[in-house]
């Protein structure tokens, strides 16, 4: 998969089942840190709700180490790995679910409450509006000073994010590509450079 999905910018949508009251709340979440901050931003929000039920994959989607979810008090098991699994199978990434509920006093019991939190993210995530993610690779470019004006340009009318760049004996680019693109890219760079020039891919 070239890309992911994710939120363009944290959305809510509402559903009540058997009077009790189910507020989804998505949003684009980089790492376990930005996620665990929405959830505490939407217990804020609702101190007085009766659970705030998460799940995110904080992430790339394959990236298991960033992925969690919490049942916050509901029976183990009926919310928050419920509501994981339809993120799992989304082709979401960088994303953060928290489903509020409200109590509305007819028990649901654990099979109800199961299909309930798995209804209310499966729905937010089909009406969320959404952005294509290009997972990226780090690339770090060393070329002389003769070279500044015409890679600059070059990188100024490509896909490439420049993420940074240092003046020393030699110009240092951070730079961050789209992994399937740099084959091509990386080899018209060389040939601009005539060869003259240090690539160093900094994830390996």
């Amino acid at each position: 998969m070239d890309y992911f999905l994710s939120p363009t910018e944290p959305q809510r949508f509402d559903l009540t089942i058997k009077k009790s009251q189910f507020i989804t709340q998505v949003c684009r979440t980089k790492g376990r840190a930005e996620a665990k901050a929405f959830i505490q931003s939407v217990r804020d929000k609702f101190p007085d709700a009766n659970h705030h039920c998460s799940a995110f994959v904080a992430g790339h989607p394959d990236n298991v180490h960033l992925w969690d979810q919490s049942d916050d008090g509901e029976p183990k098991g009926t919310a928050g790995k419920p509501m994981l699994n339809v993120l799992q199978h989304s082709d979401f990434g960088e994303t953060c679910v928290v489903v509020t509920r409200y109590f509305g006093g007819i028990k649901l019991g654990a099979g109800g409450l199961v299909r309930a939190y798995s209804q209310a993210v499966q729905e937010a995530l089909t009406n969320t509006q959404t952005q294509q993610i290009f997972p990226r690779d780090n690339i770090q470019l060393k070329i002389s000073y003769a070279l500044l004006g015409k890679v600059e340009y070059w990188l100024e009318q490509s896909d490439i994010d420049v993420i940074n760049k240092h003046f020393d004996t030699d110009i240092i680019f951070d730079l961050a590509v789209i992994p399937n693109s740099w084959i091509e890219q990386k080899a018209i760079l060389t040939n601009l450079c005539q060869g003259s020039l240090t690539l160093t891919n900094v994830d390996e």
